[in-house]
């Protein structure tokens, strides 16, 4: 999706629609099933968000090198008004690591009432996102600001199609 909304915005006006639903299905199924509800409305978002984003890249593309472009459109150029502080730890032709010190995202959805349900509504979309837009991107982060601790680690890794680990060139 091309807009000039940050990332951050679009997320706190979803939040906002999200909030009532989320509750009444707190009230009617329970804690557990609604998270799960949740999560699988969420995960087919990100997956058609990337799709869409897939569908936007030229043919041909360097799949790591695209990937990279959306995050430094969607988040490096924008600075903190694009909703994370991170760092950049590594990139390359088939790695892209990073460390987020700052998530307004958590922030944001803890001031909407919705903290218990961040990862679902932010950190799960991650994975999600890069698996949809290639299916050899992977995800490995070990820690989230969700999830209590300091900061969220991102290590993508572009997988060959042989799955071996290397990236064909």
């Amino acid at each position: 999706m091309t807009t000039d909304l940050p990332n951050v915005e679009r997320r706190r006006i979803q939040g906002e629609v999200i909030k009532p639903i989320y509750d009444e299905l707190v009230a009617e199924i329970g804690p557990e099933r609604a998270r799960a509800l949740l999560a699988r409305a969420i995960t087919r978002s990100a997956e058609a968000e990337a799709q869409r984003a897939a569908q936007a890249t030229p043919p041909g593309a360097d799949p790591m090198g695209a990937f990279t472009a959306i995050f430094d459109r969607t988040y490096r150029d924008r600075g903190i008004e694009s909703g994370l502080e991170a760092t950049v730890r590594d990139e390359g032709p088939d790695r892209l690591d990073f460390d987020v010190t700052r998530c307004r995202f958590v922030e944001m959805y803890a001031e909407l009432g919705l903290g218990a349900v961040a990862d679902v509504l932010s950190c799960n979309r991650d994975g999600t996102f890069a698996q949809a837009y290639d299916g050899r991107l992977a995800l490995d982060r070990a820690q989230t600001i969700a999830g209590g601790a300091s900061c969220c680690t991102f290590r993508y890794r572009l997988r060959s199609s042989s799955g071996d680990g290397t990236t064909e060139r």
